[in-house]
């Protein structure tokens, strides 16, 4: 039954390909757009997780609210894969120097337009993070961990669609300590992801102000290479227009205490991605379940959308 299942999710999502390689980009947003309200209504589950965990954060203590920046993160992330599918072929007829405004340091533009240095990107599912991707792989390899799909026949579809250019996808399990070491010493961006939820094999870190497991790759990295860090976040502007903004390069002097030091790493790239999130609520993607063992924040009184 698995088997029959995943070839069914494999030819509706060639069908939506199909659709998507020859509709313009506005008629693909809409259609992106209209699927994501109809996820928002029927998929039950993953919208309770997005409204209370906009409550948890803070960002607003209004339930509407709530649902509102919910939608709009379900909207955003659908135009997010369907842009990301087409953007090959848009940026083949468009020059992407027109399609980003860069907004970092001096420092850090000499870093990317040196070959022989590498630097670690922390970033979050906020924004575009593809197309992140393929802007900087313009200027430097980058190179990103990626989850393979539960589908596997879906998995190297979309593997393969995936424009290459300069960026690499290393799998999550292939992604080690040394082969890590080995792109930042050739001089690539190394793009990590800091909202996963890291299980038991990460450190307690406050993400608006409540506790969540966060891994400490990132941290160890940067300790052990001495390589530049910096938080970035591609967020979109218009149809196909982005503002890559990053801070740094950031630099942290080991202290002799490994787990304070990784610690104070963590917590300060975590309230980098807070300040993001808290710019652009409706393009992060609050459906995933980043507090698994914190309770949702009671509701104000206006009843959920059912």
């Amino acid at each position: 039954m698995r088997r029959i299942r995943y070839l069914v999710e494999y030819c509706f999502v060639r069908l939506l390909l199909f659709l998507l390689d020859r509709l313009p980009l506005s008629f693909c947003a809409r259609l992106a757009n209209g699927a994501a309200d109809i996820a928002f209504r029927l998929h039950a589950s993953r919208r309770r997780i997005a409204i209370d965990n906009i409550l948890v954060s803070g960002i607003t203590a209004d339930r509407r609210e709530a649902e509102r920046i919910a939608r709009a993160s379900f909207r955003h992330f659908a135009r997010l894969v369907a842009e990301s599918l087409k953007s090959d072929a848009y940026f083949s007829r468009h020059p992407w120097t027109e399609c980003v405004d860069w907004r970092i340091s001096p420092e850090l533009q000499q870093i990317l337009d040196d070959p022989s240095r590498g630097l670690i990107l922390a970033c979050g599912h906020l924004g575009n993070w593809e197309i992140a991707a393929q802007l900087l792989s313009h200027r430097k390899p980058v190179v990103g961990i990626t989850r393979p799909m539960n589908n596997p026949y879906v998995n190297r579809l979309m593997q393969a669609r995936k424009p290459r250019n300069r960026f690499e996808l290393t799998p999550k399990h292939d992604a080690n300590m040394a082969r890590l070491v080995s792109a930042l010493k050739e001089g690539k961006v190394l793009a990590i992801m800091i909202d996963q939820h890291a299980r038991d094999r990460g450190m307690m870190i406050d993400f608006f102000g409540r506790p969540a497991a966060t891994h400490t790759a990132i941290a160890l990295l940067h300790l052990v290479t001495r390589t530049p860090l910096c938080f970035g976040a591609c967020v979109e502007t218009a149809p196909m227009q982005f503002r890559f903004h990053a801070s740094g390069p950031l630099r942290f002097e080991p202290t002799g205490d490994k787990q304070q030091d990784i610690r104070r790493i963590l917590e300060h790239l975590t309230r980098e991605l807070e300040t993001a999130i808290r710019a652009h609520p409706e393009q992060y993607m609050w459906g995933h379940r980043r507090w698994r063992d914190v309770k949702p924040a009671p509701p104000s009184g206006t009843p959920a959308l059912r």
